[in-house]
């Protein structure tokens, strides 16, 4: 069953580790065919049928529904179960409860990663970012030399929950684990959070005249997204505009069909003042900035306030944005699939990272680092691929 169910997540361009969790996600969206690897008296087969608006297609694949291949794999041993067969692996695990040094534990909580094809270094990684902190220091230290091929180096990892993240005035990753959509740090460094009602919560209940204003707003207008970059705040709504508060005015633009789901936005500081005519101070002109939204219309795209939006998107996959973050030269984009991103626009690198469960969130550091946050971990992983230009 549980092959089963990460074989048809992966399909479905979803996340889910448990019949429960798939259901869920089939229940919520919209009425479509799928294609399932399984006969029709599997298990998973019977308890989707009763879904009215799903649509089953059935094949019979030998390695799901099928009796496991012949021959064992030493489940202790770090360098052999990233290089063997993936169904095999997963049905010894489920039959043999030996933790092996914490490779089981990690192997189940990052499964639906490691069912993919992928090459045994990046599935060292994926596992060595899933080990709990008790698992034995031998076992990661066979895993980190096993990933020694993979774009991604884990620079370090805690055990903890994450509904939000976003970047500190000092570039420092800020994580929130209370139940929240968005978190922003606002122009003068207050750390304000969108509700699950799409409302603005700062703390002490007020933060300055364009804080006041945009919780105002969003009091009558909720949003489903949330950021702050220069002197302006950017949200998004359920009709896919992107709003742009400033002390100056407010811009839109509809950037998106359906919600917007993740905002991002990096400013620009502006040219030095010249002394006017008269030679009275001049007043400062306002940073210009980039906004990047996501929507659950499966696309990325980028916006500056002051300009029409572009035709075209920055990134587009089969499947809603889930959260994205920009620091530097880099954009970290997160996808409903499992599909963690780190970009950088500028040269047209990307590398990608598939935790297995479920992203909650994402940040990028100045320097190259992806954090991603997931519902019982953050992880910090240094890219190789896409540090900056010397």
């Amino acid at each position: 069953m549980r092959v089963a169910v990460w074989e048809v997540a992966n399909r479905l361009g979803v996340v889910a580790g448990t019949p429960a969790e798939l259901f869920s996600v089939l229940l919520a969206g919209p009425r479509r065919t799928v294609r399932l690897p399984l006969p029709p008296d599997h298990a998973l087969v019977r308890a989707l049928r009763p879904l009215g608006h799903l649509d089953l297609v059935l094949d019979e694949p030998p390695q799901l529904p099928g009796p496991p291949p012949a021959g064992s794999v030493d489940l202790g041993d770090p360098a052999a179960v990233c290089a063997a067969d993936p169904v095999r692996v997963t049905r010894a695990y489920e039959a043999d409860p030996d933790p092996r040094g914490g490779l089981r534990p990690a192997w189940l909580r990052a499964g639906q990663s490691l069912l993919r094809d992928q090459d045994p270094a990046d599935r060292a990684l994926v596992l060595l970012a899933a080990l709990d902190e008790g698992a034995d220091p031998r076992t990661a230290a066979a895993l980190a030399r096993r990933a020694a091929g993979s774009p991604w180096t884990l620079a370090r990892s805690s055990r903890r929950p994450c509904t939000a993240l976003t970047a500190a005035p000092d570039g420092r990753p800020v994580v929130r684990e209370d139940r929240v959509l968005a978190v922003a740090c606002l122009p003068d460094g207050t750390q304000a959070a969108l509700d699950e009602r799409g409302r603005l919560r700062l703390p002490g209940g007020r933060a300055g005249r364009l804080a006041d204003a945009v919780a105002a707003t969003l009091a009558s207008h909720p949003a489903t997204a949330l950021a702050a970059a220069g002197d302006s705040v950017l949200t998004g709504d359920r009709m896919g505009t992107v709003h742009a508060f400033s002390l100056t005015g407010l811009e839109q633009a509809a950037l998106h069909s359906g919600r917007v789901t993740a905002l991002t936005a990096t400013a620009t500081a502006p040219a030095a003042a010249t002394a006017t005519a008269s030679g009275a101070a001049p007043s400062p002109a306002p940073a210009a900035l980039t906004v990047y939204s996501g929507g659950t219309d499966g696309t990325v795209r980028a916006w500056r306030p002051g300009r029409p939006p572009g035709r075209s998107a920055l990134a587009r996959r089969p499947c809603p944005v889930v959260a994205l973050h920009a620091a530097g030269p880099y954009l970290a984009v997160a996808w409903a699939d499992g599909l963690a991103e780190l970009r950088r626009p500028d040269i047209g690198a990307t590398a990608l990272f598939r935790p297995g469960p479920r992203i909650r969130a994402v940040a990028a550091t100045a320097d190259g680092t992806l954090v991603v946050g997931l519902e019982d971990a953050v992880l910090h992983l240094a890219c190789r691929a896409c540090r900056p230009r010397r």
